[in-house]
């Protein structure tokens, strides 16, 4: 939907329902459209705070130019980022997997490393240390024992 969103000249011209009437599964479970449309709604009424924040991480390249797929891909990942509980981990994993339906390899490890960026600064912002960061005092009981 979000890729359909994309492609339409004008946003406010886009609507789920008409992606379910012609492109959607009939048999799809009616709390996972409710679902799907949710974070696509939420994602397009948020872009620009969006990709102001894909921006930050996606050095040398403008949204406009990234792949429609991989843009798209990456704007989902960073909506449940910042508006939705799902554990950062499991967004990156379903990202991926979308792109490797959906886009090529090279797409992956694009999108994988501009979302971990993300969810570097995010954690930082919250205050928490990353794994990939030892805290002071690990680095300082390391230090000692060598």
């Amino acid at each position: 939907m979000l890729f359909a969103a994309d492609v339409v000249k004008n946003k406010q011209d886009f609507s789920t329902s008409a992606y379910w009437d012609e492109l959607g599964d009939a048999d799809m479970d009616e709390k996972l459209r409710v679902f799907a449309d949710s974070i696509v709604i939420g994602s397009l009424a948020n872009l620009p705070a969006i990709d102001d924040r894909i921006r930050t991480r996606a050095e040398h390249w403008r949204i406009e130019r990234m792949a429609i797929v991989d843009r798209n891909v990456l704007r989902l990942a960073v909506y449940e980022f910042l508006f939705l509980d799902t554990p950062h981990t499991v967004v990156i994993n379903e990202a991926l997997e979308v792109a490797r339906r959906f886009s090529t390899f090279e797409a992956t490890q694009f999108i994988n490393g501009i979302l971990d960026a993300i969810k570097l600064d995010l954690a930082r912002e919250n205050g928490d240390t990353p794994p990939e960061e030892p805290s002071t005092d690990a680095q300082q009981s390391k230090a000692s024992s060598n």
